[in-house]
């Protein structure tokens, strides 16, 4: 469906164009109702209804409203400035988990009893509300793409195609759109290299499992809930912070693989230090590095990006594929941390070593192939006598 949601070359063949700033904030809007209506059950049958909407909504909401952001990111900005806008964004993911912890902790100890119902239905109820708010205020914030977006004048919406144009050195529609509405999707799904990142990305996601059981990890410290909770919201902040300085360096240095593979080896270490002692001071500075891996997984969003800059719909067709294949690992991440294997967790940690160091063996791979991949492209710029360098992968 990303292949649609882009602004292919409408000269092609005729298709919709879609509006970024209404389809993103709607189905942020249907979402945060339907979490919202969650605190209105009063029975197992009514919670698993509305937590099976729920995910049938998030199919909508995660693969469409934030790949469709990374997508709309890539329309507007350059493969060396996509890397930070990636960060940025992932980064209020991130910093939801911090936040998101203290305020279950202030709602769940403050909030009990208020006008008759339970915390954790306030819970529902509060954090629902706050994301309609945000999304219908996107509604009236958010742009479309360059070519659609009306508050832009003529000149500027040239300059802005030319931007992306001079990035790899042809146009992001008319010179590469040329097959029809499935082109893109044919091209993504028989290109090896959307396979492969689409492993390495679901081998980190398993790798990141720890973030749906970070509490309980916490609670192995030996606090109370209340505690606990609180303690949970250092180490994400930690993340966001490490993520956008990490994600701005690696615009700088126009390289991905390396910035990836230095976060991810910190979370390795993190997952060393907690299967090896139970002391309460290092299992806390275990999980901050276990946190800043989200680092690394940013900047693989951002190296998928730059690794198909051509047609956008292939490009759209590869983040949604990746990511969508990527939920595998969320449901192989729900068994890797059993209550029977704590306090220890020492099994967990070592699915999460070996998924991770899996990761980081394919992202070597891959930056070896990109490189082969410029040599080449080197070589025909040699032979043809070309004197300006023409598009390079992003490392």
């Amino acid at each position: 469906m990303l292949a649609l949601f882009s602004d292919a070359n409408p000269r092609a063949t005729p298709q919709l164009h879609w509006k970024p700033s209404l389809y993103i904030p709607c189905g942020m809007i249907v979402w945060g109702m339907i979490s919202a209506l969650t605190g209105i059950t009063t029975n197992f049958v009514g919670a698993l209804l509305t937590r099976f909407f729920l995910g049938f909504v998030e199919a909508v909401f995660f693969p469409l409203v934030a790949l469709g952001a990374l997508f709309l990111l890539s329309k507007w900005y350059t493969r060396r400035e996509i890397g930070l806008r990636t960060g940025i964004l992932y980064c209020g993911s991130i910093i939801s988990n911090a936040f998101g912890s203290l305020m279950a902790s202030g709602i769940l100890a403050g909030m009990n009893g208020k006008l008759g119902h339970a915390a954790w239905r306030w819970l529902f109820f509060i954090e629902g509300a706050l994301t309609i708010f945000i999304a219908v205020v996107a509604i009236f914030v958010l742009p479309d793409f360059p070519t659609t977006s009306k508050w832009l004048s003529p000149e500027e919406r040239e300059l802005a195609l030319l931007r992306m144009q001079e990035d790899v050195g042809v146009g992001d529609q008319g010179e590469t759109e040329t097959g029809g509405p499935l082109h893109g999707l044919m091209l993504a799904i028989t290109d090896w290299k959307v396979w492969w990142l689409a492993f390495a990305l679901t081998a980190q996601v398993i790798a990141l499992s720890f973030n749906a059981f970070f509490p309980t990890l916490t609670a192995t410290l030996g606090y109370n809930p209340t505690v606990t909770l609180l303690l949970c919201a250092p180490p994400f902040a930690f993340s966001a912070l490490v993520t956008f300085f990490l994600a701005r360096h690696s615009d700088k240095a126009a390289e991905r693989s390396l910035h990836m593979i230095a976060s991810f080896a910190v979370g390795i270490i993190g997952f060393v230090i907690a299967i090896s002692t139970m002391n309460t001071a290092a299992r806390y500075i275990s999980l901050f590095m276990m946190a800043q891996s989200y680092a690394g997984f940013v900047i693989l969003f951002a190296w998928i990006n730059n690794s198909f800059p051509r047609p956008p719909s292939k490009r759209a067709v590869a983040l949604a594929l990746t990511n969508a294949f990527s939920q595998l690992g969320n449901i192989a991440g729900s068994y890797v941390w059993p209550s029977n294997w704590g306090p220890t967790y020492r099994n967990s940690y070592a699915i999460t070593i070996s998924c991770s160091g899996l990761s980081v063996v394919m992202v070597l791979i891959f930056r070896e192939v990109l490189k082969r991949e410029n040599q080449k492209l080197e070589r025909k710029e040699e032979e043809e006598d070309v004197k300006t360098p023409g598009f390079r992968y992003v490392l």
